[in-house]
């Protein structure tokens, strides 16, 4: 099919053509129209947390189905990776939890990076308030976790009130709309970000085992060697992808979780562009130019020559313009939200609950989660925030009531994803992961509605 492409976004840059404008049409395949409904479902911003919910429901019953037994089964089957004296040989949980979500934090540490960089956490008056909320988010929850788990085993699950899920959180944001003004949901982004360093490093420090150091020393020699390629600049991500992957590799036979190189490896990762802004748009209108040019004495449908060279240099201008941060951020995003961290949760969000939810709820640990995220969480964010503008630290973002920060600080409360990952690494895979879980996912519940509830009943201005 062929549509008008005349129209010009009332955003778009002074001085830049569309190709649009160049060809006058554009044409969309039939396996474009076929995809297109998913294309626009994976472009809402609450469509991870969508799947994700979907998949963690789906473990949930089947876990407690007539056939949880295949599920047992299932993420239980070790596979081996290697030969001769290098091999791997772990269960597919582990790989799962060691492997694919030490991709999950890379991308991470690229969204941390680039918030530094950037974004809200470029300046000490702009990232003191997330800061700030982030610690309290983070401190009265294990607190209120660690008052009613003062010893044995129990004692070691107290990170895991900690975390904030970003993909559900934002996504239960995105589901208010207009009602979720910008400042808030760059607010609540930064906290989630920040409350991800703080779970790296309790990762790295306190649920680390025994540490081999001379695996931990190849570790480190190659990230090394990571960072001297980005000064040397070195910017194809297949040089990052397979030094990062000896990285993965050290770190794993270290003792050191895993997960930490994702967030080593991301800083290494070039954040510079080789052509500015200026340069780029001045190269691609000539390119443009000189495309519609040749096409208007070519009159042929097909590319010739001259034309793909065009092509080959406008794509070069754009690699040139775009960062290797950039380009592995963009094309890893939908992959960790459409496919890693809905597999996570299939493979860790199963819990047998055998008919005594009540009692699993009872225990202690299960009270310790429920109590950090769904009063800790919403507590410690809010007062926290209070504190930092009441004393001149932070400044309190326009347009946004303390009513929506508190909504926002519940919405924090949903930890899901990381607190199941700090759940694994504290308890293994003891009677505790599943009281732990059960807790986890009613807290997570509870904290989701109460926060859209809140900000849904926000007056509008």
């Amino acid at each position: 099919m062929r549509r008008s492409a005349k129209r010009r976004a009332d955003d778009e840059p002074v001085g830049v053509q569309r190709l649009s404008d160049v060809t006058g049409t554009l044409w969309e395949p039939p396996i474009g129209v076929v995809l297109r409904p998913f294309r626009a479902f994976a472009q809402l911003s609450a469509a991870g947390g969508i799947l994700l919910g979907v998949c963690t429901l789906i473990a949930l019953v089947w876990a407690n189905s007539p056939w949880s037994g295949g599920y047992d089964r299932l993420w239980g089957t070790y596979v081996t990776v290697g030969g001769g004296d290098l091999v791997i040989s772990e269960t597919l949980l582990h790989w799962i939890n060691d492997g694919l979500m030490a991709v999950f934090f890379f991308v991470v540490g690229l969204e941390i990076k680039r918030e530094v960089l950037i974004g809200e956490l470029a300046s000490l008056r702009r990232a003191a308030l997330p800061i700030a909320a982030a610690i309290g988010g983070m401190v009265v929850p294990a607190l209120l976790y660690v008052a009613v788990n003062r010893e044995g085993e129990a004692l070691s699950g107290w990170g895991i009130p900690m975390a904030t899920d970003i993909a559900f959180s934002l996504g239960v944001l995105a589901l208010l709309g207009s009602r979720a003004p910008a400042p808030l949901k760059i607010f609540l982004t930064a906290l989630a970000i920040v409350d991800d360093m703080g779970a790296v490093l309790v990762i790295a420090f306190f649920y680390t085992a025994a540490i081999d150091w001379a695996a931990l020393a190849w570790g480190f020699g190659l990230l090394a060697v990571l960072v001297a390629a980005n000064r040397l600049g070195v910017r194809r991500t297949l040089v990052y992808a397979l030094l990062g992957g000896g990285v993965w590799a050290a770190f794993l036979a270290s003792g050191v979780h895993a997960t930490v190189a994702g967030i080593l490896i991301a800083m290494t990762i070039p954040s510079r562009s080789v052509i500015d802004a200026d340069a780029f748009v001045a190269r691609g209108n000539s390119l443009l130019a000189a495309f519609n040019q040749v096409s208007r004495h070519d009159g042929k449908a097909s590319t010739n020559d001259e034309q793909h060279a065009t092509m080959q240099a406008l794509e070069d201008a754009i690699n040139h313009v775009e960062t290797p941060m950039q380009q592995l951020e963009h094309s890893l995003h939908p992959w960790v939200a459409f496919v890693i961290l809905p597999i996570f949760a299939l493979a860790n969000a199963g819990v047998d609950l055998g008919g005594n939810v009540g009692g699993m709820l009872s225990e202690s640990v299960a009270l310790g989660v429920l109590l950090g995220l769904v009063i800790g969480k919403p507590l410690g964010v809010t007062a926290a925030a209070w504190l930092a503008v009441y004393t001149g630290i932070a400044a309190k973002p326009e347009g946004v009531t303390w009513r929506q920060i508190h909504g926002a600080g519940w919405l924090a409360g949903i930890g899901f994803t990381m607190s199941l990952f700090i759940a694994s690494l504290a308890f293994g895979d003891g009677p505790l992961l599943d009281v732990a879980k059960i807790g986890i996912l009613t807290a997570s519940v509870l904290t989701a509605s109460i926060g859209w509830l809140l900000l849904r009943t926000q007056r509008r201005d």
